[in-house]
């Protein structure tokens, strides 16, 4: 998914809360430290408490707050180029009643692209007329290399959904040996949202 320039909504600033807004951006990043980039989210209790004493609305809090959880989507997208080949893999796992597939991986010059398989029974679904939508994290297990590992998105119909995780930098074209770590949650890009975690190996 490209991300589109950012344009101002005004062309306007007031250079009087230049420092004040240079603090925001330091107390951000000491409460990413101090919560070690995992700060779940306020209580109902306390939004509504400081909207009280700072004058503020609800609702501008919890949106507020909510950004603050999202800051993975704006990191720098690696777009794949460069083609080179299509590594087979069929590797699966089965869990609470879901067939979980790591079909085959596309090399490209600059990254890998991972293409992954939920198969489910669809009678378990077959009463809900908008069933929920999951989202994955992956991370790479194995090497010596941090992998940057980037959910795509995904699609489906009736019991099957299909997702393409970008990895950068490339893996290498022997694979055997690592792990393939997914973790289900219902919201997107969110840290510790309490979903479950499973291991995919590849051997």
């Amino acid at each position: 998914m490209k991300q589109m320039p950012f344009e101002p909504p005004t062309p306007y600033y007031n250079d009087k809360i230049k420092s004040i807004d240079e603090q925001i951006c330091d107390l951000i990043r000491r409460r990413k430290d101090l919560s070690n980039n995992d700060p779940g989210f306020p209580t109902k209790e306390l939004i509504t408490n400081w909207a009280g004493k700072y004058n503020m609305h609800e609702e501008y809090l919890n949106s507020v707050f909510s950004h603050f959880l999202s800051e993975e989507i704006y990191r720098p997208i690696i777009e794949p180029k460069g083609f080179l080949k299509t590594i087979q893999i069929l590797k699966s796992l089965e869990k609470n009643d879901c067939f979980y597939t790591v079909t085959f991986i596309r090399q490209y010059k600059n990254a890998s692209v991972i293409h992954f398989t939920v198969d489910t029974d669809i009678s378990d679904e077959e009463h809900e007329a908008f069933p929920e939508h999951k989202f994955f994290e992956l991370s790479i297990v194995g090497g010596e290399i941090e992998y940057d590992c980037r959910n795509e998105g995904g699609g489906g119909s009736g019991c099957h959904t299909a997702y393409t995780f970008v990895v950068s930098p490339p893996l290498p074209d022997d694979v055997s040996g690592y792990e393939l770590q997914f973790s289900k949650s219902k919201m997107s890009y969110h840290q510790n949202s309490g979903g479950s975690t499973f291991v995919i190996s590849i051997k």
